[in-house]
């Protein structure tokens, strides 16, 4: 199988795949602030999604020898922080809309089990009602995954509010550097209030993304305003490299799956907690399903390809828009050269995943494209022309 690796685009991709800040991210939007997993309970604002998911395990009380049932279909991410508490990660079936198997899982309750992860993807929230009523009824935690699903509600609730614990990756669908919650609707959460990296952290974060808007074009002004500034950090980093100076980010920020203890305690950037409130969240929310629909219409009626899911539910901010494409290497192949930013989530499946026909379909044959509220018109009008082109050579 093609991997992502193997080409390589010229230079970076001419949309961003994730949001970056402009002068109307925080623009006056009109409408109700829109439901989100900060409204499902207790939270902690720690610097990502896998580091909650470690704090949510210790809440858990999981440890060596405990079973955590999680989706084959999953982010490689999901299991490093199991593995750090001594658990193991066991994996079940998803269906064909990427559903919970409540067979499957039944199937592989072996008295280890304590807990089970469930991921609502692409933003489409999961009807967690069954499942939460199996976990109550075996006597399982449920850690409700929300990577992708910020925003959004499920039977009148926000999404995270299903679980014992929820978790969240913010950096998704906020213009930042770095951030993730934990967050739990049914229990008073243990985890002291994180404590900051330091100032070499603050200042990394609110320097990377400002300088990812500056690569877009975004806040030109802002950009001159601070070029001095930014020559000499980028001076002063690399002689800090040199020297081998620690990390002042975790590599969760640079697309690494690696999960490092040391960032459990520490809480997101201040700048990106002041982004997070100062956001105009409607804004997110009606831009991001304008954005998918557009690409659906777009792409609606060429031949080989269909969304993943068959409709966009009522109140759903997506992530990114899935595409489920027949022959998916060519096209990658095509649009990756063109610049055109994609995600293939799931593309590497953990060893002993792979045990599920619609996972691994999932894994190989869904493309997934940015419709960020980031997303300048011109910009979504050159990616849609460039995908259908894309699809009909």
């Amino acid at each position: 199988m093609l991997m992502t690796n193997d080409i390589k685009p010229p230079g970076r991709p001419r949309v961003p795949l994730a949001p970056v800040l402009s002068r109307s991210s925080f623009a006056a939007w009109a409408g109700a602030r829109p439901a989100s997993v900060l409204d499902a309970g207790a939270v902690r604002q720690v610097t990502s999604g896998r580091i909650a998911i470690a704090l949510a395990l210790r809440e858990m009380g999981i440890g060596a020898g405990d079973g955590v049932l999680v989706p084959a279909y999953h982010s490689m991410s999901m299991i490093p922080p199991v593995l750090a508490c001594g658990a193991r990660p066991l994996f079940y079936k998803i269906g064909p809309d990427a559903a919970p198997d409540l067979a499957d899982i039944a199937a592989r309750l072996d008295g280890s089990v304590k807990a089970i992860m469930v991921t609502s993807y692409f933003g489409f929230p999961q009807a967690l009602d069954q499942l939460r009523a199996f976990c109550d009824s075996h006597g399982l935690q449920l850690l409700e995954d929300c990577a992708h699903c910020f925003f959004g509600q499920h039977a009148g609730k926000p999404v995270g509010s299903w679980g014992d614990y929820a978790i969240a990756s913010s950096m998704k669908f906020f213009p930042i550097y770095e951030g993730g919650c934990l967050v739990s609707a049914r229990h008073a959460l243990s985890t002291p209030q994180p404590v900051s990296a330091g100032a070499g952290f603050e200042g990394k974060a609110a320097l990377n993304a400002l300088e990812n808007s500056f690569a877009y074009g975004r806040l030109p002004l802002v950009r001159a305003a601070l070029w001095l500034p930014m020559q000499l950090k980028a001076l002063l980093w690399r002689l800090l490299k040199r020297g081998g100076a620690p990390e002042l980010a975790p590599s969760s920020s640079d697309s690494s799956f690696e999960f490092d203890p040391r960032w459990l305690d520490k809480r997101s950037s201040l700048f990106s907690r002041l982004v997070m409130q100062h956001a105009a969240h409607a804004r997110i929310v009606a831009l991001r399903r304008a954005h998918y629909l557009q690409l659906e219409q777009s792409l609606a009626g060429l031949p080989g390809c269909r969304p993943l899911f068959a409709r966009l539910p009522d109140g759903a901010c997506p992530w990114l828009f899935p595409l489920l494409v027949d022959l998916p290497e060519p096209l990658f192949e095509r649009l990756y050269k063109a610049g055109v930013p994609l995600t293939r989530f799931a593309e590497t499946l953990w060893p002993g995943a792979e045990i599920c026909a619609n996972s691994i379909h999932f894994s190989r044959h869904v493309l997934a494209f940015p419709c960020h509220q980031e997303l300048r018109a011109d910009e979504l009008a050159w990616m849609a022309a460039t995908i259908r082109e894309a699809l009909a050579t």
